[in-house]
């Protein structure tokens, strides 16, 4: 803890500033989803609800749904991701010089997820409208989250996601220390880390994107294999409890009436 905070005083602030700025990204994602509820979801077919975050809601334009799932998004990767960002960035602090340009790596690396948080929401919302038009499609969709699941879990021992896993904990490549370098290096970063993140990211998103213990989970997850010193190990041991929650929650849903 104590490098983390010569960490943050090096980028020029108060940590307790920063520590306010994390705070208020965790409180924001909680309050996003203590209000799902009051938002409502519709019954299905199937035995299973349509989240009201895939839509617009009475009078809203789909631009605006688009921006408050975003902005939500945002937030909640801030509080999902920061844990293991900052050492990461504190490990390349010699290659990224100032604490200016450590931030600008960490505003591009959030750039990347957010870009992201548009195509999740363009990706729900038709999946959303698909599901409402078509009942055989909705009863499908408690087996294909278990199937999702499980894939998941699959993804976690192959030979991409320790290749991505490896790009998170690169240091940026040599060169002159500027801004356009530290965008890059934080571009580059969220790019494997995304991709890293591919798996738990589908699987948060099946049990339930405002689910709060499910980010809690997939956020000590993402935080074990990037930062532990192990972190293949972490990643497969993360897998094959996903693949096992994956066969149970398929074998649910396939033997419900």
């Amino acid at each position: 803890m104590s490098e983390v905070i010569r960490f943050l005083e090096s980028m020029g602030r108060n940590p307790a500033i920063t520590a306010g700025e994390f705070a208020a990204s965790v409180a924001a994602s909680v309050a996003g989803c203590m209000s799902m509820p009051d938002m409502g979801a519709i019954p299905m077919p199937g035995g299973w609800s349509l989240s009201m975050a895939w839509m617009p809601m009475c009078g809203q334009a789909w631009a605006g749904a688009a921006a408050s799932f975003v902005g939500m998004w945002a937030a909640m990767m801030v509080a999902m991701m920061l844990p293991s960002l900052v050492p990461m960035l504190w490990r390349h602090r010699p290659a990224l010089g100032t604490g200016t340009l450590a931030a600008l790596a960490g505003a591009g690396y959030f750039f990347v997820w957010t870009v992201l948080g548009v195509i999740v929401f363009a990706l729900g919302a038709a999946i959303a409208q698909a599901v409402m038009q078509m009942p055989a499609a909705a009863r499908a969709v408690p087996v294909s989250s278990g199937m999702v699941v499980l894939l998941a879990g699959a993804f976690q021992f192959t030979a991409w996601k320790a290749h991505h896993l490896a790009g998170c904990r690169q240091a940026p490549r040599s060169g002159p220390a500027n801004a356009g370098a530290a965008w890059r290096h934080g571009v580059r970063l969220g790019l494997h880390c995304s991709h890293s993140c591919a798996g738990l990211t589908a699987i948060l998103l099946v049990i339930g994107v405002m689910d709060l213990r499910a980010m809690a989970l997939v956020t000590a997850a993402i935080t074990a294999e990037r930062l532990a010193p192990a972190g293949e190990r972490v990643a497969r041991a993360v897998g094959a409890v996903s693949v096992g929650a994956g066969l149970l929650l398929t074998a649910r849903a396939a033997w419900l009436p």
